[in-house]
């Protein structure tokens, strides 16, 4: 049997989250090789917004599996866009790891601790609005790159701090930098984050089905469902999360604008839906709307 191609970027985050479901299809007596390809997002030191969010990861994997070059290909889910990508499916959304968000910041201080007028570095939409409602008086600095290099601009004094989603520095063994861990209730994050995506071919879904975790799953396609009803790309402040306690499945989004942010959460039981994700993003999105979430984020 030949071996399975996996795309992967070639960041040290990206090709460690590949080799995570190369092992697990290895474990179930698969054969892979990993295949490195350049993305534009890899490519470009621009602003992610002006490249057109964090898509621009994704297009390139895309192709190199359409044209035959690779068999897989392995996404952070929330760099993922959420309409359908003609062509392709996502065989397997493996268990979700922690959905946090961290601060990084130098001498071990807090969010609040932070000196008035600290410059802290993120290249996210959503996190510039969470930085601003918290904490007004900081300085919010664009920043890309990778993880090494976003926390070398903390460790040369060039920003006070940096905020970086907790499941890739635990995935390659940076949690040290961590000064304080963002909880999900008054600092929700990207619909997704946390869960990996493992995309192939329509049809192909069966290479991968294996490795799929069915509530990480439902609980990021009810995330990622709001953020595509309310027509608002990866890049915009959208955050989102759910999660299934003994049956139920909770969800709560939060749209953010320059000065204020609408919330809406609701919940209902996995066994009285046909499409439980489906259903509750449906509520939880046209609430949204109702509060004036196409205001804040341009939606139509």
């Amino acid at each position: 049997m030949s071996a399975i191609r996996i795309g992967t970027r070639g960041s040290e985050l990206a090709r460690t989250q590949t080799g995570l479901v190369a092992r697990e299809l290895e474990k179930r007596g698969a054969t892979t090789e990993l295949v490195i390809i350049s993305t534009e997002g890899d490519r470009s030191d621009a602003p992610l917004a002006s490249l057109g969010g964090a898509g621009v990861f994704v297009a390139a994997l895309r192709e190199a599996l359409l044209d035959g070059r690779v068999d897989v290909a392995v996404h952070s889910l929330k760099d993922l866009p959420t309409a359908p990508a003609p062509g392709l499916a996502i065989g397997a959304i493996p268990k979700r790891a922690d959905a946090r968000d961290a601060l990084c910041a130098r001498d071990g201080l807090t969010l609040q601790s932070l000196p008035e007028g600290a410059r802290v570095g993120t290249g996210s939409p959503r996190r510039v609005a969470q930085l601003r409602s918290r904490r007004p008086d900081l300085e919010v600095v664009d920043v890309r790159g990778n993880v090494d290099t976003r926390l070398g601009k903390v460790a040369s004094g060039e920003l006070d701090a940096v905020v970086l989603a907790v499941a890739g520095l635990d995935r390659i063994g940076r949690l040290d930098a961590v000064s304080e861990f963002l909880e999900l209730g008054p600092w929700p994050t990207a619909p997704g984050q946390g869960a990996l995506a493992v995309e192939v071919r329509a049809g192909e879904e069966k290479l991968v089905s294996a490795l799929d975790h069915k509530t990480s799953r439902v609980t990021a396609e009810a995330e990622r469902g709001t953020l595509a009803l309310l027509e608002a790309g990866c890049s915009a402040p959208v955050a989102a999360h759910a999660v299934v306690d003994e049956g139920l499945l909770f969800l709560s989004a939060r749209v953010y604008g320059p000065d204020t942010h609408i919330t809406s959460s609701h919940a209902l039981y996995v066994s009285d839906a046909k499409d439980p994700a489906g259903d509750l993003a449906e509520r939880v999105s046209r609430e949204l709307f109702e509060l004036g979430a196409a205001d804040l984020i341009g939606a139509p």
